[in-house]
């Protein structure tokens, strides 16, 4: 495990560095490691490390998101208003639909086929966009409108609405029945979520507050919470639903409403954590990636995914209707809700283990998806958010949004 670690580190910093000099997003080049790593090329990844992969991008994500709880100020989200709610389903059904409508005739599978595919692609990838929106809002980029607060905050709740669809398709393909008590799992799972972060939240800054000890230890004990988060929403499964990930987001945002000096201190703090964490990430979304699969598939699948994301971003600007946003900004969020990597990566193989038909070519279009969406997403942020967004930065640069791990390197020398 130990040299797999090696490798995984030393190849994801060289390529994530490579496709910096080549105006690409890092992360590219860190997918590009674990497929090359993984089991369907070079099968250099140990099978212990593979096995504990979920785990990991959990970790990951639990990083990534409590950085972004804390730097989601709560009054400019009010501010976005219904847009931000319209984001966390809206485009995510339009994408479905989109799937629904095209899949049958190009890939000659059923309808509710194309369904379990469509909920499968539909998700946004918060490891990809959280980091980018972050640097936006310490930046003053799109802040006065709220756009990387409502993208960040949408592109969490998203997940949990389409992982919900996801089930409701399975559960009738296996013979199943799906009830209304099923959807009614969304909003539950968005209050019990925000439940539990916001008081968890409140009760550590009474904590920290009363108790002194050094800022690295608070970071363990958030950590420690949020885990626990992940772990509630397992258990409770099938009894109460809870999104775990959005309680660590909530936990986040509301320890910097009440307590913004130590918010502001410990942030830097997950910012260096994801410097390491990042690399695995999109390592072990890599490893997973089956060349096989992707390469068989033909044009076909491509041309389904590209139909489905323009359905996603005529969603997209339906929630930007009756707002404030102009057309360059309404574009520029578009754009940003391209990217896919960690659901499909998590479900995309889960109709193949099921023993459903469309397994395979379920499993080759989630792989595909990442693939085209990760690279095309993250590079679209990157390369119109200094067109498209009104910001107030006194020095700009035509470098890349350095949320990938290379640029983070540069972020911590300045703290430090």
């Amino acid at each position: 495990m130990l040299t797999s670690l090696a490798l995984i580190f030393l190849l994801g910093l060289s390529l994530g560095y490579i496709f910096n000099k080549l105006r690409l997003p890092a992360l590219l080049g860190m997918l590009i490691t674990g497929i090359v790593l993984g089991p369907y090329v070079l099968n250099l990844i140990s099978p212990s490390l593979l096995g504990i992969s979920v785990e990991l991008r959990q970790v990951a994500l639990v990083i990534i998101l409590m950085r972004a709880g804390l730097a989601l100020d709560i009054k400019d989200l009010k501010k976005v208003g219904r847009p931000a709610i319209l984001m966390c389903f809206l485009p995510a059904c339009f994408e479905i639909a989109g799937m629904i409508l095209i899949a049958p005739k190009l890939l000659g599978i059923s309808v509710l086929d194309a369904a379990i595919m469509g909920a499968v692609v539909a998700a946004v990838s918060p490891a990809i966009i959280v980091p980018k929106m972050l640097y936006l809002m310490e930046n003053k980029i799109g802040t006065k409108k709220g756009i990387p607060q409502m993208i960040m905050a949408g592109g969490s709740v998203d997940d949990v609405f389409v992982i919900v669809m996801f089930t409701a398709f399975t559960t009738l393909a296996t013979g199943g029945e799906v009830s209304a008590g099923s959807f009614v799992q969304i909003p539950v799972s968005i209050i019990t979520g925000l439940f539990l972060g916001i008081a968890t939240g409140w009760g550590l800054v009474k904590f920290f507050k009363r108790f002194h000890m050094r800022d690295s230890i608070k970071v363990l004990i958030m950590m420690s919470f949020a885990f626990l988060f992940l772990a509630v929403e397992g258990w409770l499964k099938g009894t109460v639903a809870v999104s775990g990930l959005l309680s660590v987001m909530a936990m986040g945002a509301t320890i910097l409403k009440f307590y913004p000096v130590l918010a502001n201190r410990i942030s830097p703090k997950f910012s260096k954590l994801w410097v390491g964490a990042e690399i695995i990430l999109f390592v072990m979304v890599g490893a997973t990636v089956d060349i096989k699969f992707a390469t068989a598939a033909g044009v076909a699948a491509v041309a389904v995914i590209f139909f489905a994301l323009v359905f996603r971003m005529v969603g997209v600007f339906m929630c930007m209707l009756k707002t404030k946003l102009n057309m360059k900004e309404r574009l520029f969020c578009m754009i940003a809700y391209i990217p896919k990597a960690t659901v499909q990566a998590a479900i995309g193989s889960l109709p193949l283990a099921m023993g459903l038909p469309c397994g395979k070519i379920v499993l080759t279009v989630a792989v595909l998806a990442i693939l085209i969406t990760a690279p095309l997403g993250a590079f679209g942020i990157d390369m119109t958010y200094k067109k498209l967004l009104i910001h107030n930065s006194k020095k700009e640069s035509d470098e890349p949004i350095p949320s990938d791990t290379l640029g983070e390197f540069g972020e911590e020398n300045r703290n430090e």
